[in-house]
């Protein structure tokens, strides 16, 4: 039975561990580096515990150390949240070799998901839709150019060991081939240590649609429907929703069936995300598997009522799942968008330092997962992401418009940060009918540039009238109490104060 968990993580994804872990009665060992001495998660932990230099590979990136750490500490499992080790399958095999349970999938299913063109070759092989394209890594480019001239241009090459855009590279023709592949395999050798590279059909304007499944021990896998993750920049998602407002009852069938058909292929078990992609015909091609919690499983949590992580938690312990599929029913609509501490002026750069305001709104409808409060500091060593911030309601545009007012109470100063260009999207026609698609925020970009100087100049403008009323009101207030003091010691009197 799980006791103590150590969380091999940081940020909003601990934090979130941790209050499941409260609720659960299970003590919780936070681990922080140097960056992160004073972090919101290492003071809300049962337990925390230093592990070494801000950056990553010296501190939340050594599995060894880690492994060490939890054995020192008599732990009995290990939650890696998203990101950092989470996905690693050497990393899991050593935390199950020293006797701990890890918290997720097997390793074999990891290393099986964890190559793309190994990957897209079981899922052919399982009758799941895969994009047109290479099933093995490209090793000799003239066959490569033939094949992808037979499929027709333009093909994407993709990084076969990769995620989140790096080592990929759109190709239009024949003589983009051979110097897009050399700089798609030296981009995912710096990204991955692994140069292997494939490629696609490109599709153009797609949706990207992800089903979340679970599945226990015991050979129980069941779906809880699907979210709208086609609100991207560089490939990261920005605004996430369930369920998606793109797809019909018959495609959400379709769709979710071939999820579970996936998972099963590879002997999956504990959480885990397939992603797809759908054209403008709703064909839908299996694009990835993320084998681990997502950043945005809160808006499926919202519709479904399913605590992803304390079921995380229980499959662990090696019990069955809580619920099976006819328990699971859509009830509503979520949608969360990502605060990040990042400059949009500034091409989207990390806004770093300390926080002086941090003041979250409280509403019955609204949930919050922060990584951070105002005795944070926004460090330059990880992800800037502050918090999510979800809404839910009977209908999508209740939540749209209860994400607006949320956004609208947040208070947060002392960095910059993206709570402007999130409203933007949730206020463009295209997101509030939900024609949007991963390529919105590309090519509406300089729409949002212009968006935030007309509400900076209107900002303004409602600042100088609240000054001009409030000086009425002085002189009025004089005029009526006989004081003769002039308009100009009034103004002298309001910089003075």
């Amino acid at each position: 039975m799980i006791k103590r968990i150590l969380i091999a993580n940081r940020g909003e994804i601990a934090v979130r561990i941790i209050n499941a872990c409260k609720e659960s009665n299970i003590t919780s060992v936070a681990i922080y580096s140097e960056a992160d001495k004073l972090s919101l998660h290492s003071r809300l932990a049962d337990e925390s515990y230093f592990i070494g230099p801000s950056v990553a590979s010296q501190s939340y990136l050594d599995s060894e150390k880690i492994i060490q750490l939890a054995l020192a500490k008599k732990v009995d499992a290990i939650h890696p949240g998203y990101g950092f080790l989470s996905e690693n399958s050497s990393f899991i095999k050593a935390v199950t070799d020293a006797g701990l349970i890890f918290i997720g999938p097997s390793s074999k299913s990891v290393e099986m998901m964890g190559s793309k063109t190994r990957a897209r070759k079981l899922m052919a092989e399982n009758n799941v839709p895969i994009v047109p394209g290479t099933l093995e890594p490209i090793s000799n480019i003239e066959n490569a150019i033939e094949i992808a001239e037979k499929i027709g241009f333009p093909i994407m090459l993709k990084a076969s060991a990769g995620g989140g855009g790096k080592g990929m590279r759109l190709v239009n023709n024949r003589g983009e081939f051979e110097s897009s592949f050399l700089r798609a395999t030296s981009e995912a050798k710096k990204s991955f240590g692994d140069d292997k590279v494939y490629f696609e059909k490109f599709i153009d304007n797609p949706k990207h649609i992800e089903v979340q499944i679970i599945a226990d021990q015991h050979g129980n896998y069941v779906h809880l429907f699907e979210r709208e993750c086609s609100m991207q920049r560089r490939h990261q998602k920005v605004i996430e929703e369930a369920p998606s407002p793109s797809i019909n009852d018959e495609i959400r069938s379709r769709i979710t069936t071939a999820a579970i058909e996936a998972a099963k292929a590879c002997n999956y078990h504990n959480a885990g995300t397939i992603e797809f992609l759908l054209d403008d015909s709703d064909n839908f091609y299996f694009l990835e598997m993320n084998t681990r919690l997502q950043v945005e499983h809160p808006v499926t949590e919202k519709i479904t009522s399913i605590d992803l992580v304390k079921e995380q938690i229980r499959i662990a312990n090696g019990e069955k799942l809580s619920f099976n599929q006819k328990d699971i029913f859509i009830n509503g609509h979520s949608i969360e968008c990502r605060l990040y501490a990042e400059d949009s002026k500034n091409n989207f750069a990390p806004s770093t330092g300390k926080l002086k305001t941090y003041s979250v709104p409280n509403q019955p409808w609204l949930r919050v997962d922060s990584g951070v409060d105002e005795l944070s500091t926004v460090s330059m060593f990880y992800d800037p992401m502050l918090a999510k911030i979800v809404t839910s309601g009977k209908s999508r545009e209740e939540a749209r418009i209860r994400l607006i007012h949320a956004l609208n109470e947040f208070k947060v100063s002392g960095i910059i940060s993206n709570i402007n260009f999130c409203k933007w999207i949730l206020n463009h026609p295209l997101f509030i009918d939900a024609s949007f698609t991963i390529k919105f925020i590309e090519e509406n970009i300089e729409d949002y540039f212009t968006w935030q100087e007309n509400s900076l100049m209107n900002s303004d403008l409602n600042e100088l009238s609240a000054i001009a009323a409030l000086l009425m009101q002085i002189h009025t207030k004089s005029r009526i109490s006989g004081n003769n003091i002039s308009t100009n010691n009034q103004w002298m009197n309001l910089d003075e104060q």
